[in-house]
């Protein structure tokens, strides 16, 4: 899988987990070049806290455009530290 925003490859790997129809991308597989660290965080009742990146590509910032469960609850322990994308990131297929 492959998360593409601003025609660059945000993440890619063939290692994604899918929670909530949203792929997961393992921290390794994040071209974290891309990543700025934001004061954002929102809370889900069985995932936890989740905190969140802007996406800066090219010039421009997708504000919150990833997100990711440091410290998730346990029923969520598979994901934590691996991030999802949203806000116009496209998820496709190798």
């Amino acid at each position: 899988m492959k998360a593409i925003w601003n025609d660059k490859i945000i993440a890619q790997s063939d290692k994604t987990i899918v929670v909530e129809n949203n792929h997961y991308f393992p921290p390794e597989a994040v071209n974290k070049e891309y990543l700025q660290p934001s004061e954002t965080h929102t809370t889900c009742p069985w995932k936890g806290l989740a905190s969140y990146y802007h996406l800066v590509v090219n010039g421009k910032t997708n504000k919150d455009a990833a997100w990711y469960y440091p410290e998730p609850k346990p029923a969520a322990k598979e994901i934590q530290d691996y991030i999802a994308f949203w806000k116009g990131v496209k998820i496709v297929k190798d």
